[in-house]
Order: structure tokens, then C-alpha cells, then sequence
């Protein structure tokens, strides 16, 4: 079994996202050997597609949301759910959060969130556990960019609803990806954020922030 630490420490830099440069993350670059593996290669080793190691449009975009609207974290428990990088939790810790929470299901992300945690000296706690469907009492959760895939996107949208009735503010960043909610949203704000061909089909993505509703298509889009 490959070690998470090693693999992301031989094969990542510590570089800034281009919309959140006040935050260093274990990224893979066109110059470090992670970047030139295939799919087939990252299986023989037994690793999962390495989405922890790319700063995406939704989660830069939702990270300088929290960064520059303080209020939305400050003194919550927050939830960070899908957190890949670690970005958008390690934004909310610095951003005054009471306590964070980073959930990603793959042990290499978890791996790199507490290594990004303490690159950044970030109070950030992670776990593998899959918490949709949990009734945690977090009174933010934030989702960057998982609105991919349709089981997930429908499930976690339920949950999150659920949630949002249930007193938690819900912020989605979202670079207009096939499953996001045709409604039920309102948005709070849109950034160009600087990508790469290697990951998007354009070299920046118009990406907004968005607040889930508590009742889908209560309110404007």
C-alpha cells in the first residue's frame, strides 16, 4: 500500500491557488511526476484519481467567499464537506471559525488536508467518513465543486436541504458543473477563476457562490 504522506510529499508542490493566494497547498504542477501519471498507472498503485491534488474553480471560488465575507464561518462549527485540498476548510479556520471539519472519503486527501493544515497553521480536523445522511450540528457546511456526478450530486443535495431546514447556512461554490440545482439557490457572488486545460476545457472558469435554500425554488436563483 503506497503511503499517502510519502506519495503526496514526492509528488506535489506547495504552490497558491491563483484566486487564494494568502493559502499554500501540496499541489500537483506540469513540473512534478503526479501531473504526468495516468489513470492506469495511479490504479497499479493503488490510488484513487488524485482530485485533492488540484486547487477546482468551485472550491478557490467558495475559499475567497468565506475569506472575504468572514461572518458566514466566524465563530461556527463548520463543515467542509468533499474538502479534497483542504482550501475551503483551511479558508474558514483562518477566517475565524469556532472549530472545522474537512470530510473526504479518499485517505489520500485526508492525508493532504492535515498536511495543508499545517502548512498553513490551520486547526483543521479531517475524516474519511461518509457524513451524508448524519445529522451533525454544524451551523455552515460548505461544498466545493461536487455537483459531478449524479448519485452523488442527488444524495448530497437531499441531505443538504435537509440540513439548510434545519438551521445550517449552506454555501455551494460551483463553476456550472452538469448535476448543480436548476433552483433552490440564491447567488452571492461570481469571480473568473484562472484553471488549466489540463483539468477544464478553458483556461478560467466564471465560478459562483451560491446559499442553498431551505426549500428548493424558495427564492431566486
Amino acid at each position: 500500500m503506497t503511503d499517502p504522506v510519502q506519495f503526496i510529499r514526492a509528488n506535489t508542490a506547495l504552490v497558491s491557488p491563483p484566486l487564494v493566494p494568502e493559502v499554500k497547498l501540496h499541489l500537483a504542477t506540469e513540473v512534478v511526476p503526479l501531473w504526468q501519471l495516468t489513470e492506469e498507472e495511479l490504479a497499479a498503485k493503488g490510488v484513487a484519481p488524485p482530485y485533492w491534488a488540484f486547487a477546482w474553480a468551485g472550491g478557490q471560488a467558495l475559499a475567497r467567499y468565506v475569506l472575504d465575507h468572514r461572518e458566514v464561518v466566524a465563530e461556527k462549527s463548520t463543515l467542509d464537506f468533499g474538502s479534497g485540498s483542504g482550501l475551503v476548510a483551511i479558508a474558514a479556520a483562518r477566517a475565524g471559525a469556532e472549530s472545522v471539519l474537512a470530510a473526504d472519503i479518499d485517505e489520500f486527501a485526508h492525508a493532504a488536508i492535515k498536511l495543508n493544515a499545517v502548512a498553513n497553521a490551520a486547526i483543521v480536523s479531517a475524516t474519511t467518513d461518509d457524513l451524508i445522511g448524519s445529522d451533525g450540528n454544524w451551523r455552515t457546511i460548505l461544498v466545493g465543486d461536487m455537483c459531478y456526478e449524479r448519485p452523488l450530486s442527488e444524495r448530497l443535495l437531499a441531505w443538504l436541504v435537509d440540513r439548510a431546514a434545519h438551521g445550517a447556512t449552506v454555501l455551494l461554490g460551483d463553476p456550472g458543473r452538469s448535476y448543480f440545482p436548476k433552483g433552490g439557490v440564491k447567488r452571492l457572488a461570481t469571480y473568473r477563476v484562472q484553471t488549466t486545460r489540463d483539468l477544464e476545457d478553458r483556461e478560467t472558469r466564471e465560478t459562483s457562490v451560491y446559499r442553498l435554500l431551505a426549500l428548493p425554488g424558495d427564492g431566486p436563483t
